[in-house]
Formats: C-alpha cells, sequence, structure tokens
C-alpha cells in the first residue's frame, strides 16, 4: 500500500513555547500553504486519515477528499507543560525527561514510547486494510515516529530526524515489516 504523508503547515506561535496537543492556530497565510501542498498530490486516495487537531483537519478539508480522524495520529502529549515556554519549565521537572524522554512521561502527558505505541497500532491496523493508496495528514512527531517504525531506528534518534512543515512523503506498508520501504520524500 502506497501512503502519503503530510506534516501540516507553519504555525502561529511563539518560538520557545512548549505546544504539543494543544490547539495552535495556523499562520495567517495558510491557505497559500494550503494550495502548494494539494498541488503535489494526485488525490486519487481509497482512504484518508488525519490527526483530529485542528490545524491537520483544516488542511484535510481544504484538500477536499473525505476523511477520518483517528487521535492515534495526534501529536505528543507534554501533558501539565503544554503551553508553557521551555525555558520556564523547572530543571527539577524536565532533567528527568530528558535524560530518559523515551520512557520518562511527561507530567500528566505521556513518554515518547507512550506515543510510539498508538503509532505501531495505527499502522499494524492499517497494514491489515486493504487500502492501495492512503493519504495521511498529521505532525512532525508522528512523522518521526513512522521514520522510526519503518526503519527500526532507536528512539532515542527521533529527534535527528527532520521533518519540516508542509513536507510530504511518500512510502509504502507491505504485507509485513520486511516488506516496508521509503519510496521517496517529496
Amino acid at each position: 500500500m502506497e501512503i502519503t504523508v503530510i506534516r501540516h503547515t507553519p504555525l502561529a506561535i511563539e518560538a520557545g513555547i512548549c505546544y504539543g496537543q494543544m490547539d495552535v492556530p495556523l499562520k495567517t497565510n495558510f491557505q497559500d500553504d494550503f494550495t502548494l501542498l494539494k498541488a503535489q498530490l494526485s488525490l486519487d486516495y481509497d482512504w484518508v486519515f488525519t490527526s483530529p487537531q485542528q490545524r491537520c483537519v483544516r488542511l484535510t478539508e481544504f484538500i477536499g477528499l473525505p476523511y477520518q480522524t483517528d487521535h492515534r495520529l495526534m501529536e505528543f502529549n507534554f501533558g501539565t507543560w503544554e503551553g508553557k515556554a521551555w525555558e520556564s519549565i523547572q530543571k527539577s521537572e524536565i532533567d528527568p525527561w530528558y535524560a530518559d524522554f523515551v520512557r520518562y512521561p511527561t507530567p500528566g502527558g505521556e513518554s515518547m514510547q507512550a506515543m510510539f505505541e498508538r503509532l505501531s497500532n495505527f499502522l499494524n491496523e492499517l497494514r491489515s486494510q486493504a487500502h492501495n493508496n492512503v493519504l495521511i495528514v498529521t505532525h512532525g512527531g508522528i512523522i518521526r515516529f513512522m521514520w522510526c517504525y519503518l526503519l527500526q531506528i532507536p528512539l532515542e534518534n527521533t529527534f535527528k530526524v527532520p521533518v519540516g512543515f508542509g513536507e510530504v512523503f511518500r512510502f509504502n506498508l507491505g504485507l509485513s515489516p520486511e516488506e516496508d520501504f521509503i519510496q521517496q520524500k517529496v
């Protein structure tokens, strides 16, 4: 099955603010970004999935195809850190997470391992479905974890995978992990 994955477009938020599942508005010129993205797509998808977060749903609705939201495609849950400046988070609170962000959950949030497991569950379920061409609109964290899933990259290296706003990726999801491969970065 061919999978096309899009990261949502740029957001209207100050640099240095912690956000994941917090609803953050898109930049004011988002319609221009949407138009450019839509031009890169075949629009010949037999299924479309999106994160239920508004920054993804708005892009998906602009594309104009029927879609299904799936909470497993949501960005990382930073819990009580959502909306705070990174520099304002107490060192005693953030240091344990920095030391082991894969397994250590954020206060009131989740661990990277938990996020990876929900994405893996989604991809394993998708693998068993009879789709040929699927579009997924989601977030940078989810896309990084897709790379980790497909290439069996250790989660500790997640942040080394570059994923820009509005980037489009294509890969094949086989019937088994041995049949998966990255087609191209668009």
